[in-house]
């Protein structure tokens, strides 16, 4: 399958900015984040009533929408200046790229190309002073179906953030821009800049490792028998009663994975250490507005310490359940906004020490679960399926899949993801082919 850009242009807001909002200051809760690039792929199988002149009517709807709701989100059209820690809101636009593709959306659908090959769909900008803060990729199939990639800086939103705008683009589209919730832009002058942060580093890759994506598919029914299986006796703070939610057990499960394949390479066993992001908005008893727009996360941690007797699933889920626990406790304990910055700031401080050992295992998890990105509709039907990038650093992330099962989309160096691949409950337990997932 072969992906041909055949335009590629700036899109701009639909009316100026205002002076008084050209420029916009990030928050302190932004400073600790990379400034590397998040997405999503969307695809859309054909619809039967657009035809030929449609499909270019559907481009152009595409844009024009996205025009529009740069006029709400008005920061993803601007540059962001490091120095001054802020965006430069100056209308100079996200990029669209527009791609022909030599194949049919059936056969990604059916799981003939590995997560790699799926990066095609998606742009690449380059973190720099000029760069754009968003990029699109609008690809069409030559039986009609449409791939929508997206690409948005970390250092400037989160993926509540992100699906907030996507989905503002697509009811912009369908309906019109009066139905899209207005972001809020208060982040900042609640979380003012410092002048020293602690910068979230990534997992590296070791001695320039090649690193592989491959997905595997937790369904519905084998996520609910793993609840029962790893129910502990202990209450969660968010209305639970001892059985771990869905992100809770996947992450076990693959967590243990992990720790055998470590086991294999190493000839022992190895403690080890993993990262989820916790979203903060919800978490906190401190009046956060509705939408706002920016990242507000943390990180939990919870560690493994090298114990046979610790391998099962229970034993796995009791740590990554107590470390989001404690991460949401900090957050509705916080008697100010400092104490959140400060408790973000501490999470990832500590994540950063933890990682930099050289006898514990470093994992770095990302649950994009619970956030609607499958409500994605620009007027022609929601998405059949919704993939993760390939990455350049090991990362294991979660998606839902369509019916409620988990979608784990795991970047690890290659002889580590063969040892993965052959464990038995892994394959017990998930489907690797893509053609399963939708």
């Amino acid at each position: 399958m072969r992906v041909e850009i055949v335009s590629r242009k700036f899109i701009t807001p639909s009316s100026s900015t205002t002076p008084h909002l050209r420029s916009c200051e990030i928050s302190a809760l932004d400073q600790l984040l990379p400034p590397v690039y998040v997405g999503l792929t969307y695809f859309y199988p054909a619809d039967e009533n657009i035809q030929g002149a449609k499909h270019s009517a559907r481009g152009k709807q595409l844009e024009e929408s996205l025009s529009k709701i740069l006029t709400l989100y008005y920061p993803v059209a601007g540059r962001y200046d490091e120095e001054k820690l802020l965006i430069d809101c100056n209308d100079k636009g996200v990029e669209y790229l527009e791609a022909e593709v030599s194949g049919r959306l059936s056969q990604i659908l059916n799981g003939e190309l590995q997560p790699e090959q799926l990066n095609q769909f998606l742009p690449y900008p380059v973190a720099s002073p000029t760069s754009p803060l968003v990029a699109v990729q609008v690809s069409t199939f030559e039986c009609g179906g449409l791939a929508v990639g997206l690409r948005i800086s970390h250092k400037i939103c989160d993926v509540a953030t992100l699906t907030s705008f996507v989905n503002g683009w697509a009811t912009t589209s369908r309906v019109g821009i009066d139905e899209v919730p207005r972001p809020s832009f208060a982040l900042p002058s609640l979380f003012p800049t410092r002048e020293a942060t602690q910068i979230l580093k990534a997992t590296p890759v070791k001695n320039g490792a090649r690193v592989v994506t491959r997905t595997f598919v937790f369904s519905r029914s084998a996520v609910a028998n793993l609840q029962v299986i790893a129910r502990t006796r202990d209450d969660d703070l968010e209305g639970g009663t001892g059985q771990p939610s869905r992100v809770q057990v996947v992450t076990a499960i693959v967590w243990r994975a992990l720790i055998k394949v470590a086991k294999l390479k190493h000839g022992y066993l190895r403690p080890s250490a993993l990262i989820h992001g916790v979203e903060m908005r919800k978490r906190s008893a401190l009046p956060i507005p509705q939408n706002c727009f920016g990242n507000m996360l943390r990180v939990s941690i919870a560690r493994f310490e090298a114990d046979e007797s610790k391998m099962g699933l229970p034993d796995l889920v009791i740590p990554v359940r107590q470390a989001i626990r404690d991460a949401i406790s900090d957050c509705r304990n916080a008697i100010s906004y400092d104490d959140l910055l400060l408790g973000a700031a501490g999470s990832f401080r500590e994540w950063n020490e933890e990682a930099s050992g050289g006898e514990t295992d470093a994992y770095t998890f990302a649950s994009w679960c619970g956030f609607p990105i499958y409500e994605v509709d620009f007027g022609w039907g929601k998405p059949a399926w919704v993939s993760s990038p390939h990455k350049p650093v090991p990362v294991v992330n979660l998606l839902d899949t369509k019916d409620g099962g988990v979608e784990v989309w795991m970047t690890a160096e290659e002889k580590d993801m063969i040892l993965f691949q052959q464990d038995p409950e892994i394959i017990d337990l998930t489907d690797s082919q893509l053609k399963n997932n939708v």
